[in-house]
């Protein structure tokens, strides 16, 4: 996909970082609370258990950790810009899962495993420069985009967890508007142009899909969701027939299909 053309959204990083230290920390307290009956149910994750759905969500805050203790990339600026991350994650799917399962036999104490984590993220991100390039796995980002793509990592699996194990872990409303604005530019960057506008409120409008750009009054072709169900079409937790017929979307106008446009990461 070829560098975004338009105006980047910005985000406030000392927001950012305590929208997924709030994420976490509410992760964190519900899993405390897990059974092992509840740790060994399957999730809509392959073959992942809901343990090893809790240990990688550890790995949003220790992937910044680790990049971190890294040397800094010795490039002048990143090859990764923060709307086209969401399209780098497929490709490393199978590498994750492997991770994950290694993690979860290597680190039985989920408690202990937060603590950690929480604790080197607390220690190294604070005192690191916005601007600083990380060699993550996907590219060469900034930190404060990297942390940015951690709330999306936060808010949808605590999602999975929430369906596996029957929870309802809360939303950090930062982490919360972050991943939903961030998802609603990807679509934007797939999608460019200005015949749909798509609503999430009360975090989002973008505008998508080429044809006759609208410009004033009511636009010919509007979708509109809530941030969740935004969230679960764009990560494919849920499918745009479904939405439609559960009544969680609303689609007007010849062009308001987006089925063939998602899901935007998997």
């Amino acid at each position: 996909m070829p560098p975004s053309q338009k105006r980047a959204r910005r985000y406030d990083p000392a927001r950012t970082r305590s929208a997924v230290l709030a994420q976490f920390a509410h992760a964190r307290e519900a899993v405390r609370t897990l059974t092992p009956g509840q740790l060994a149910l399957p999730t809509r994750l392959g073959d992942w258990t809901v343990r090893e759905l809790a240990v990688h969500l550890t790995t949003a805050l220790s992937a910044v950790t680790r990049n971190l203790e890294l040397p800094e990339p010795a490039a002048a600026k990143p090859d990764l810009t923060l709307v086209e991350w969401p399209f780098r994650t497929a490709d490393r799917a199978a590498r994750i899962a492997d991770d994950t399962r290694a993690l979860a036999v290597d680190r039985p104490d989920l408690d202990a495993l937060y603590e950690e984590v929480a604790g080197r993220f607390e220690e190294l991100v604070p005192g690191a420069g916005d601007e600083r390039l990380l060699p993550t796995r996907a590219g060469v980002m900034r930190l404060a985009d990297f942390l940015v793509t951690r709330t999306v990592e936060l808010v949808v699996h605590t999602g999975d967890l929430n369906e596996a194990a029957g929870l309802d872990i809360p939303y950090d409303r930062q982490a919360l508007a972050a991943c939903t604005r961030l998802l609603a530019d990807a679509l934007a960057e797939k999608a460019p142009g200005g015949s749909v506008e798509v609503r999430v409120p009360p975090f989002a409008v973008v505008q998508c899909v080429p044809g006759p750009r609208h410009t004033r009054g009511t636009p010919p072709n509007v979708v509109e969701t809530d941030p969740l169900t935004w969230i679960r079409l764009a990560t494919g937790r849920t499918e745009w027939a479904r939405a439609l017929d559960e009544a969680k979307v609303a689609a007007s106008g010849e062009r308001a299909d987006l089925a063939a446009l998602l899901p935007l990461m998997e």
